[in-house]
């Protein structure tokens, strides 16, 4: 081969990776743009039903919150299911996570998925979908609320310690942890914990459909299994996946579509266009010029981790 048509196999080459990068730059800039309309979680723009997961101690929880307006008013997530793995949490955060559930739910299906346990707090969020699916052996119930205080009277006692305090009335900053309550204090604590206790038995007796008298006697903090609760009617289902999708296709939502869990914002929804990215380099072929085995040389191994990832190699010889 003579030294003119290498010259011309260079030149295109050079052009054809030229072209290459220009197509993978439009196609960035493109899916970036997709990335963006499409909003928190991961550019989701086709038909699907929304996943959310809830896990741990239930508090007020902004982010969580604004998720969950999100899907309400995203026309792409045709339904939401809520799992639930918790043992609880604030009274006031159960209530306002149950209130935007319930908003989800005045424009599209929605199903609680219990999982291994949605207690107290986390069974009154359960309650607000439409209906309510659990394991055989999940734990729930435990319908109430408490209160609780320290008290280090006796401590500060045997160290010597005191506390002199002068208050605008009886009342003021009761409960406190340096002596025990008063009986008035008691009664306002046990007053407040009562109004809570009542509006949540309201609330299980509306959402459950029992007489006030039946969620009463389930209302004594007992817990129960997936198989009891269905008996006294705090479930509506046994199983899981198969289950929560024929209760979907009953309200008119295809089981073709695809569950998409709408995961925090701060999480790894930015990871959904790596992904992208990665499947249309496969495609292309650019990963001969892009790709790992390319870029290894310089360290492009690691650049094709998903996350912050601390791993141990074994040194090469």
């Amino acid at each position: 081969m003579d030294q003119l048509a290498i010259l011309d196999r260079r030149r295109l080459r050079r052009k054809l990776t030229f072209w290459r990068v220009l197509a993978l730059l439009v196609i960035v800039g493109l899916g970036f743009a997709l990335y963006r309309l499409g909003g928190a979680e991961g550019g989701v723009v086709l038909p699907h039903v929304a996943q959310v997961k809830i896990t741990g101690m239930i508090q007020d929880d902004t982010e969580l919150l604004e998720r969950l307006e999100e899907i309400a008013e995203n026309d792409s997530a045709e339904a939401l299911v809520v799992s639930i793995t918790s043992p609880g949490g604030t009274t006031y955060g159960g209530e306002r996570i149950f209130e935007a559930i319930r908003a989800v739910a005045e424009k599209k299906p929605v199903v609680s998925d219990i999982r291994t346990l949605a207690a107290s707090a986390g069974y009154m969020i359960a309650a607000a979908g439409d209906t309510i699916v659990a394991g055989d052996n999940s734990i729930t119930g435990s319908i109430g609320v408490i209160f609780q205080y320290p008290q280090i009277a006796e401590l500060m006692d045997k160290l010597g310690i005191s506390l002199e305090e002068i208050k605008s009335a009886p009342l003021k900053a009761e409960p406190s942890p340096f002596h025990p309550p008063s009986e008035a204090a008691q009664q306002m604590i046990r007053s407040m914990i009562m109004d809570s206790y009542d509006w949540f038995v309201d609330l299980v007796a509306e959402r459950r459909q029992l007489s006030r008298e039946e969620a009463l006697r389930l209302a004594d903090g007992s817990i129960f299994t997936g198989r009891q609760a269905l008996q006294v009617r705090l479930i509506d289902t046994l199983g899981g996946e198969p289950e929560i999708r024929a209760y979907l296709e009953s309200r008119g939502i295809s089981q073709d579509l695809p569950m998409v869990e709408w995961k925090d914002s701060d999480d790894s929804s930015s990871l959904w266009f790596a992904h992208a990215m990665a499947e249309f380099v496969r495609l292309t072929g650019l990963s001969e010029v892009f790709g790992p085995a390319a870029l290894r040389p310089w360290g492009g191994d690691k650049l094709f981790l998903d996350g912050l990832v601390s791993v141990w190699q074994v040194g090469k010889e």
